[in-house]
């Protein structure tokens, strides 16, 4: 037996992820533990997490992979700093301590994280090789082409290559400053929210504008090549030697300085939104273009942060040059763990790699699972102890009935999911065919801005007849945007369609019905896709059947499990608060079924201002 332990620390979303002999074992996120949304520290919860999941301690560990060279990073950001003397003092100052304290001290940390001696061999692999490992190991295809787009690794921003049978091997790289990553960062930061969380937010914002920037980004701000290849004029940013994304110039090309966090959105930011993410789409399918036909291959696999962009994504699909492709779900650092694992294990022990039909990610479904009796014992001393139910098929019904008759439902089954989106493990239900379920979750149950959008989640044989995609194409991970059916839609008027899109008052726009299913339709037609079958989550598959059952829609609104600036819930105890503190209607946690009653809403009004306030600074 090879048991590999790989692990992502101190730069964004720290992560660990077991390996034994090949197999994908588990793989968690360290916020998940420590309840720190995105928590860069040492993943010291995920690892013990990892190493009980598969029956294990630290001495019987063969190989530690990191997923990247600190050292190389380290001289990466000395030569920047070097470069911009002496402007980028204050952020050299800054950055110092945490790098002489922890990042360039690695292997002791990881050491002493896992107790001396440990047997285990230690290797540090490159950043991008993690992402491109992490995307083509556990793909489904024999051989594919490779892209990785981030911000910055040690020096790449953006690579590819090709993976074939047990090898990568990445050919081509830009280099830093220039970034794909970053430059949508910049914009992100400049729109008012939170860098390296808040792109899925300019994501959603983008359809609200016309991108009325587009040419201009494309003249002043970045020189673009017919291949991808593209190089940024640094004048209009602050990234190498500021505190911020952008600086001056940036804001005089735009109006004006960067958006406060929770001010009003203007038409201006709707219209950058989607000026950005215009250009994004262009960059990335001139990539994927060039590599293709400088492979010659007929898949893609995917991983890096800007891969977690779902519209680019869905574009990609539709419109590039590949027959299909696979995005590692954990895309970002997170994932970065468990591509180290598996580079230790294929690429430098050289062992055989067979590709199924299917993936080997077991539907991203690799965190910590509680059984029926883990939840009895948890229930035990709380107000209402719910029902329990001993037949699968009578709990699917029962949840059915409850979310068809409009009721909100915290659905927690199963292992936890590994990546940011929540599959169906620690998922918010609703019906998506109610006018006012997406107002009702962004206002009263994600407390989150009214804008954005919800996935559904839908039947994988009948996904075809409710969205643009081809019978039976799968989107297990929620990574792909496909346009909702033509007649699915709703017509809408004309003149007041115009008038409509004029107003800066989002909540007005987004409620508009525009088809059958307005919960996750977004305002340009399209919607995040969710596709589920029986292997990969056998319960939810069972639910959504159920409620098509009773009323003909085999689509269900899936939202993650949490609160805004939450981690996405890890235990029936986070479950259990989290339903608590908001206005959703029923918790399911494995078998058990709670409805919220006059008990449960007043131990909830006494915690739920102390809980919001914990999560409220995102």
């Amino acid at each position: 037996m090879t048991a590999i332990l790989g692990i992502s620390a101190f730069y964004h979303d720290s992560a660990a992820a077991l390996v034994v002999d090949g197999e994908i074992i588990a793989a968690a996120q360290e916020e998940r533990f420590t309840r720190v949304k995105h928590d860069p520290a040492f993943p010291s919860g995920a690892i013990a997490y990892c190493l009980r999941e598969g029956g294990l301690a630290p001495g019987d560990l063969d190989y530690v992979a990191f997923y990247d060279k600190p050292l190389t990073k380290f001289e990466r950001l000395l030569e920047t700093y070097l470069a911009f003397a002496p402007a980028g003092f204050r952020s050299f100052r800054l950055a110092m301590p945490l790098w002489l304290k922890d990042k360039l001290h690695m292997r002791r940390t990881i050491r002493k994280a896992l107790g001396f001696p440990p047997r285990a061999r230690l290797i540090f692999a490159d950043h991008h090789e993690t992402h491109a490992a992490s995307a083509f190991f556990p793909s489904p295809f024999d051989e594919a082409a490779i892209i990785t787009l981030d911000g910055v690794g040690e020096w790449s921003t953006t690579t590819f290559g090709v993976g074939e049978g047990n090898r990568i091997r990445l050919t081509d790289h830009i280099a830093f400053p220039h970034s794909l990553g970053l430059l949508y960062s910049a914009f992100t930061y400049y729109c008012g929210f939170k860098v390296n969380s808040g792109e899925y937010k300019l994501m959603g914002l983008a359809p609200y504008g016309r991108p009325v920037y587009r040419d201009i980004v494309l003249e002043r701000m970045i020189d673009l090549k017919d291949d991808g290849s593209f190089w940024l004029d640094m004048d209009y940013f602050q990234y190498c030697q500021g505190l911020t994304m952008t600086g001056p110039r940036f804001h005089d090309l735009f109006g004006g300085p960067p958006r406060a966090p929770e001010s009003d959105l203007e038409p201006r930011h709707m219209d950058l939104a989607a000026s950005i993410q215009a250009v994004t789409e262009e960059i990335v399918l001139r990539i994927a273009r060039h590599v293709a036909a400088k492979t010659g291959k007929k898949h893609l696999v995917l991983a890096g942060g800007v891969a977690l962009n779902c519209v680019a994504n869905g574009r990609l699909l539709r419109e590039g040059p590949f027959e299909d492709l696979w995005i590692q779900p954990a895309a970002g650092d997170a994932g970065g763990a468990l591509g180290a694992a598996l580079f230790v294990w294929h690429q430098l022990l050289e062992k055989p790699r067979r590709a199924s039909a299917r993936d080997s990610q077991k539907g991203s479904l690799l965190g910590p699972h509680f059984d029926a009796s883990a939840v009895a014992e948890f229930l035990a001393d709380k107000p209402s102890g719910g029902r329990r139910f001993d037949r699968e098929e009578e709990l699917v019904e029962h949840v059915a009935e409850l979310l068809a008759e409009g009721k909100i439902v915290g659905w927690f089954q199963g292992r936890m999911e590994f990546g940011p989106r929540a599959l169906g493990a620690r998922s918010i239900l609703g019906d998506p065919r109610s006018p006012a379920m997406q107002a009702t979750m962004n206002l009263k149950i994600k407390f989150r801005e009214s804008f954005r959008p919800f996935a559904p989640i839908v039947l994988r044989d009948r996904a075809a007849e409710w969205f643009e995609i081809e019978p039976g194409q799968e989107s297990p991970y929620m990574l792909i945007v496909a346009p909702v059916r033509e007649e699915r839609r709703v017509p809408i008027d004309a003149e007041a369609l115009r008038v409509m899109e004029d107003d800066p008052d989002l909540r007005r726009r987004v409620n508009v019905v525009r088809s059958e299913i307005p919960a996750v339709t977004h305002v340009d037609y399209s919607a995040r896709l969710q596709t589920v079958d029986e292997d990969r989550n056998p319960r939810l598959t069972r639910l959504l059947e159920a409620f098509e059952r009773l009323t003909g829609c085999p689509v269900l609104v899936n939202t993650s499990f949490n609160v805004r600036g939450e981690p996405i819930v890890g235990s029936p105890e986070d479950a259990y608060r989290c339903f608590l503190s908001t206005d959703m209607d029923v918790l399911v946690l494995e078998d058990v079924v709670l409805i919220k009653d006059e008990a449960t809403r007043q131990a909830g009004a006494a915690a739920r201002e102390e809980y919001l306030a914990q999560f409220q600074l995102d």
